[in-house]
């Protein structure tokens, strides 16, 4: 595609000196385009440069390199439109940087990955991005091990209008962590992960002048996270805390937050004449792998705002921290727990969660031995409840998906994973939960597959995902001698109707004839779908 010489030739003179550094090596020289090229209309000419650079957002970073090439038009619009930008952060990059950050001129995000083998950019380079990238908002660092404190310094003195940091796996710590606090004031987001200059003796680190700017904090595998208690405890306006296995004990960390949520209602009340202000916008907490206990959820409990909740791998919280948050937190509507099959969480605390949280809309529960009197609680009193995930728990079986099928109205995706459920669970949920969307089945070795074919004959529009290990007896899905094998089907199609215990029994002694024999699982299907004589059974 070509250039029209009515506008083509303005734009390629003033781009001339902008990315001249490409001319040298003659990439954009007048001399590689042949005559005939030239002489063919430019049927983009007439299109503005910010309906082109609109288009170009649809693209992906390849597509939208080979436009670049295009023409020296597309070029500029390519790079003052593009935003977000992932470099290989080696060493080797530091000569392109000047170039390269003269031609995309407006990043907003930016990611520096270095692998483990190779060195990273190191203070210099930072430095000069920081003054290249005014615009600059977001940056991810991963691995880069040559950046240390003075640079993470340098760079949060030039980037005031940074609002995220995420780095992991460098070797700066305490000192740039408060640098980029103190000098970002419209910091937004931290997360932090493996940072191995954060060690035992390490200085505190405080939330500075971004305490009031600063909404999602994220600690990700730290040895000294504790380090990290005064920037918790300091965010005033803090939305999201997500914690996951840092060492220490952080009940201490949780008490100290809602101490300080407790007496900021106090005082709102007082002032104010009224106690439903936004003295607690804690909205989120996620604490997996943690040592905390009861004390902490407890604590937790003190921020009736919050939405979503993720207890995983904490086997020391029991029922009695559960009961204490959903007594008080009676806006959750997402809740994860996985309890690691310590058996500290039920029924008990999942009763109260059915009794105090109508508004729950996703429930994981991992590990978890409840039965059918707190599941029945749920889908009776939980009428908003659209995802559901059972995992892991041997007292899970028909008679708490008969339950789920008849009561969850609402229920759209329903995940079960390595429980004692078998055919009669499926034929429940062939004519209950009628929003059902997508269901999906992992070693639940009593369900097979025929079941799952008849699942889908019943209803059309759901989407069935399950293992082909999860066959009937003896009828398996690969065939060891010939080399085949199924990991999977997902299935999808029929019409929606209704069951009956005898239906399932007939369809059960059909197939009942090929328990002895090896047979692979989609050959099954095929002679399934093409017997009209054993459909008209049905």
């Amino acid at each position: 595609m070509g250039q029209s010489p009515s506008t083509a030739l303005d734009r390629e003179n003033s781009l001339s000196d902008r990315f001249g550094f490409f001319s040298s090596s003659g990439f954009l020289s007048s001399d590689g385009f042949s005559d005939e090229f030239v002489a063919n209309p430019d049927y983009t000419a007439g299109i503005p440069d910010e309906c082109l650079a609109y288009v170009f957002q649809f693209l992906g970073p390849g597509d939208r390199n080979r436009c670049s090439l295009v023409c020296k038009r597309w070029l500029c619009v390519d790079g003052w439109s593009r935003h977000r930008l992932s470099l290989n952060a080696q060493s080797e990059i530091v000569s392109s940087l000047p170039s390269l950050f003269m031609r995309f001129d407006s990043v907003t995000k930016l990611t520096l990955r270095c692998s483990r083998k190779s060195i990273s950019l190191n203070d210099d380079a930072l430095v000069m991005i920081s003054i290249r990238c005014r615009n600059l908002e977001r940056l991810k660092l991963r691995g880069c091990r040559e950046i240390s404190d003075g640079g993470m310094l340098a760079f949060a003195q030039n980037s005031k209008n940074l609002k995220k940091l995420s780095c992991g796996s460098c070797m700066f710590g305490a000192k740039a962590l408060n640098a980029v606090l103190d000098y970002c004031t419209k910091l937004e987001e931290l997360s932090v992960k493996r940072l191995k200059g954060i060690h035992d003796g390490a200085e505190a680190i405080g939330p500075g002048a971004a305490a009031s700017s600063l909404k999602t904090i994220c600690l990700k595998e730290l040895v000294n996270g504790q380090s990290f208690e005064p920037l918790v405890v300091g965010a005033k306006n803090l939305k999201a805390l997500k914690i996951i296995h840092c060492l220490g004990d952080w009940d201490r960390v949780l008490q100290l937050i809602g101490n300080r949520n407790r007496y900021g209602k106090e005082n709102f009340f007082v002032n104010n004449n009224e106690s439903n202000g936004n003295s607690d916008p804690l909205m989120e907490i996620h604490l997996e792998r943690l040592q905390v206990s009861d004390i902490g959820l407890s604590a937790i409990s003190k921020f009736t705002k919050i939405e979503n909740l993720h207890i995983v791998k904490s086997p020391d919280c029991s029922n009695y921290g559960l009961v204490c948050v959903a007594e008080h937190c009676k806006l959750l509507k997402k809740l994860h727990v996985d309890g690691w099959r310590a058996n500290r969480i039920g029924d008990e605390g999942l009763a109260a969660v059915a009794k105090h949280c109508p508004n729950l809309e996703e429930l994981v529960l991992i590990g978890v031995n409840a039965t059918y009197l707190s599941l029945e609680a749920i889908a009776s009193n939980c009428l908003k409840l659209e995802r559901l995930a059972l995992c892991g728990s041997g007292t899970i079986g028909n008679t708490e998906i008969a339950c789920i099928a008849a009561k969850c109205m609402a229920l759209k995706k329903l995940c079960i994973k390595g429980c004692p459920i078998s055919d009669i669970a499926i034929e429940a949920l062939g004519s209950g939960c009628p929003s059902l969307m997508k269901i999906k089945l992992r070693k639940c070795r009593g369900v097979s597959c025929e079941a799952g074919e008849w699942l889908r004959e019943q209803r059309g529009s759901l989407v069935i995902n399950m293992d082909a290990s999860e066959a009937d007896g003896a009828l398996e899905a690969s065939v060891r001698n010939g080399g085949i094998h199924e990991v999977g089907q997902e299935t999808g199609g029929g019409d929606a109707s209704t069951s009956s215990n005898g239906r399932l029994a007939l369809l059960r002694s059909r197939f009942g004839v090929f328990a002895s024999r090896n047979v692979v699982a989609c050959t099954f299907r095929r002679w399934y779908n093409g017997d009209d004589s054993f459909n008209s059974n049905l």
